[in-house]
């Protein structure tokens, strides 16, 4: 049987779903429709690691369930619909703030795994070797904060996850966001100075949670 991972880089599907959702009038599930959400829930529940409190990253590998700790699980909490309950909900974001979150985005592996990268340098196939293995992505902080509101209900805690991204459109890029950081400190900006899926992420996560608490009239502090 073929392996199964979670998607690393979701984030074009994620804005094309997006876009479907608004442009399509939500209809009461039909019962065939409910059939294929609860077996969807069950497959996906698969992935769960009972004994870690997170996913797996990788399942139904010849030698075994892939538990190392990567950030790709996040977005089962941060999309409108999640395939995990409340209680699973919290232990991905619990787990990943706890492990994998920085100032500038999300560690793209645990710092406890042995492969761990804490720094992006060297020739073009050291720094290859280790883009995923540590690296942060700042434009998954985007899908984290999200994630955080969802679970905690609170906009200004999550919009603070994002706050040192706005001060970082000064500091590297003129005017823009990079790419990468490197994941230990002083964690050092790489790869391309100005990021589209950084930029795009991050400003939709930020107006996401601005827009909803507007429509709630709840009040933004900051």
């Amino acid at each position: 049987m073929p392996s199964c991972k979670l998607p690393s880089n979701p984030c074009k599907s994620l804005h094309i779903g997006d876009r479907l959702l608004a442009a399509i009038p939500i209809k009461p599930l039909q019962s065939s429709q409910n059939g294929r959400r609860c077996s969807t829930l069950v497959r996906f529940s698969r992935f769960w690691n009972e004994a870690a409190g997170y996913c797996y990253d990788v399942i139904d590998e010849p030698e075994g369930d892939d538990d190392s700790l990567r950030p790709n699980q996040i977005f089962a909490v941060s999309l409108p619909q999640s395939p995990l309950t409340a209680t699973r909900q919290k232990q991905v974001v619990d787990t990943c703030g706890q492990m994998l979150l920085t100032s500038y985005g999300l560690r793209s592996l645990s710092p406890n795994h042995p492969d761990y990268a804490g720094y992006y340098r060297g020739n073009s196939a050291e720094r290859d070797r280790v883009y995923h293995q540590g690296t942060v992505w700042d434009w998954q902080l985007g899908a984290f904060a999200l994630a955080h509101w969802q679970v905690y209900g609170s906009a200004t805690q999550a919009h603070q996850f994002l706050e040192p991204m706005a001060n970082h459109l000064t500091a590297h890029g003129m005017g823009s966001l990079t790419e990468i950081f490197n994941s230990n400190a002083p964690m050092k900006p790489e790869g391309c100075i100005a990021q589209a899926w950084t930029v795009a992420e991050l400003l939709r996560a930020w107006l996401a949670i601005e827009d909803a608490c507007m429509h709630a009239a709840l009040p933004l502090m900051f």
